[in-house]
């Protein structure tokens, strides 16, 4: 099997990481500043079946001594729609994903630090920008193709571990809007959803762009978690345009001058543990604020509709732009006896001002099953449904551009995805995924290429993924 680029690279590079280490560095027990008395060893039954290449030939049983934790994944795709969408097409794409998280207190340190470093090789085309041209972008893997830095952090926690500080290059897809349960579905709607994905600038910091950012976290209680993080506004230089990913810079700019975007949530989780008398779930209220301008989606600044031929075609710019948010990952029944498994739920919604955004409300839910059938235990099943409606500004300029031009164009109102999926468990180390999407009214519905006064036809998405941890 020929590794990706990014997963070569990584791993040459941490295994001359290793071998600069020498001997074993002195551990410091996690959250205290004394230092262990005896040095980090390779531990010799330490179990890698979950990994491909298993302990790296011993490189991973030194890291991890070390307070160092390799992890390497590929996940490839092939997708194709035969029917619907701008035009009938099959891509293949995928990425390599890598990191290397350090445990500081493990590692020598000091006890509560931590720091991690990743990574994406992104390779093939994207079905959405190619065929379909629909909101909710039908894979999680879709971007440019591009070699380039994802998170860059350090993090310090408190000594009882109910506050912890991160600093540096972060997503805000990884800890804000997540929904646990939905993870296994391909359409990246589920991870970073189509609203803020549509209204941020160059889609906000989510895959694949990171951005500089410090973030704090609280708990004070078992239960309760609250997060609070100032992200640089854009990934890329404002005012680019055009492709956001053409500007990024291999994600190596670390920009600061995108404007203030907040992320506030507050999250409650119940049942948690093995010992829960019920059944676990989580849930969570949060809002994002953006500080810059940002465009009207019907009028120009010399007040009239963008599609009047006479308008000097300059939008309106107003100040800020927000969004609420609630979500909720239920287990609803598990097999009698059983401390994971079942069937679990999950719903979330948000909204935002529809003057300003392509995209006012958005909802997604759906139901998963892991093991539906009693011989596949860790196989997974997944049904999943999105909806997204178009700002009323944005409808608005459509029947504009119709009523000026004196002829038919669509107007785009709303857009839904079905999404029916099945995780396989091939091998510890291996999952195969296939998976059928049905995309009701892409883009909201807009035009057909070959005829503009008729919406594009609602399209049929069939796949089939594989995912490989080394």
């Amino acid at each position: 099997m020929r590794l990706p680029l990014l997963t070569r690279l990584a791993a040459l590079g941490i295994l001359a990481y290793g071998r600069a280490l020498g001997q074993p560095a002195v551990p410091v027990v996690p959250q205290a500043a004394a230092s262990a008395s005896t040095p980090a060893a390779p531990d010799a039954g330490a179990s890698y079946e979950s990994n491909l290449l298993g302990g790296m030939f011993g490189l991973r049983p030194v890291l991890d001594a070390n307070g160092l934790t390799l992890n390497l994944t590929d996940t490839s795709e092939g997708l194709g729609n035969p029917t619907g969408g701008l035009r009938q097409e099959g891509v293949f794409e995928g990425f390599g994903f890598g990191s290397l998280a350090l445990d500081g207190g493990k590692a020598g340190l000091w006890g509560g630090f931590s720091a991690q470093v990743s990574a994406w090789e992104i390779y093939g085309r994207g079905l959405t920008a190619n065929a379909l041209g629909n909101l909710h972008t039908i894979s999680n893997v879709e971007a440019d193709r591009a070699l380039l830095l994802f998170e860059l952090w350090v993090e310090q926690a408190m000594p009882d571990g109910r506050a912890s500080l991160r600093v540096g290059q972060q997503a805000a897809d990884q800890e804000f809007m997540v929904d646990q349960n939905a993870a296994l579905f391909i359409n990246a709607h589920y991870g970073f959803p189509d609203l803020p994905s549509n209204d941020l600038p160059s889609g906000g910091p989510a895959y694949p762009l990171g951005t500089p950012a410090v973030r704090l976290k609280l708990l004070p209680s078992d239960s309760v978690t609250l997060l609070l993080a100032l992200f640089n506004g854009d990934p890329v230089p404002p005012g680019s345009g055009g492709d956001p990913q053409a500007h990024e810079g291999g994600g190596t700019a670390f920009r600061t001058n995108g404007g203030a975007l907040w992320f506030a949530e507050a999250q409650w989780a119940r049942n948690q543990g093995k010992d829960a008398a019920g059944l676990p779930g989580t849930f969570k209220i949060g809002a994002w604020y953006h500080s810059g301008f940002f465009a009207d989606q019907r009028f120009g600044a010399d007040g009239l509709s963008l599609a009047d031929p006479a308008s000097d075609g300059k939008p309106l710019l107003r100040h800020g732009d927000y969004s609420v948010y609630a979500l909720a990952d239920q287990t609803i029944w598990r097999p009698p006896g059983a401390t994971d498994g079942g069937v679990n739920g999950f719903v979330r919604i948000m909204g935002a001002p529809a003057d300003r955004n392509l995209v006012e409300f958005s909802f997604d839910g759906g139901l998963t099953w892991k093991g539906v059938f009693p011989s596949r235990g860790d196989d997974t099943a997944g049904l999943g449904l999105e909806w997204a409606r178009v700002g009323d500004q944005a409808s608005k300029l459509d029947g504009d551009i119709a009523r000026f031009a004196g002829e038919p164009y669509p107007v785009r109102r709303w857009e839904a995805v079905l999404e029916l999926t099945y995780q396989a468990q091939i091998r510890a180390w291996w999952q195969v995924q296939p998976d059928m999407q049905y995309v009701v009214r892409p883009g909201g519905g807009i035009a057909q290429l070959d005829d503009p006064g008729q919406r594009a036809g609602d399209a049929l998405v069939l796949g089939l993924r594989s995912i490989v941890t080394f």
